[in-house]
C-alpha cells in the first residue's frame, strides 16, 4: 500500500480531470476493494462456500470455452 497518500494536483482549473485521475488512482491501488473487505464480517463457512462456487463457476466457463472451439464446423 501506498503510504504517502494520493495526490492529484488540478492544473488551470480543471478539477473534472483532476477528480477523474483521483478516482483511477484510488482504484488501482485497490483502496475501496479494501475498505469494503473490512467493513463487514464473512463467517468461514460462508467465505468457503462462496470460494467454492466460484471456482465451480470458473470450471463451467472453462469446459464451455473449450467445447466451443473444439466443435466448430
Amino acid at each position: 500500500m501506498n503510504l504517502h497518500g494520493n495526490r492529484v494536483f488540478v492544473k488551470d482549473g480543471n478539477i473534472d480531470k483532476a477528480l477523474r485521475k483521483l478516482k483511477k488512482k484510488v482504484a488501482e491501488s485497490g483502496l475501496l476493494l479494501e475498505l469494503q473487505k473490512r467493513e463487514t464480517y464473512i463467517k468461514p463457512s460462508v467465505r468457503r462456500k462462496v470460494a467454492r462456487a466460484m471456482a465451480k463457476k470458473r470450471w463451467k466457463k472453462q469446459l464451455a470455452q473449450q467445447n466451443m472451439f473444439t466443435h466448430k464446423k
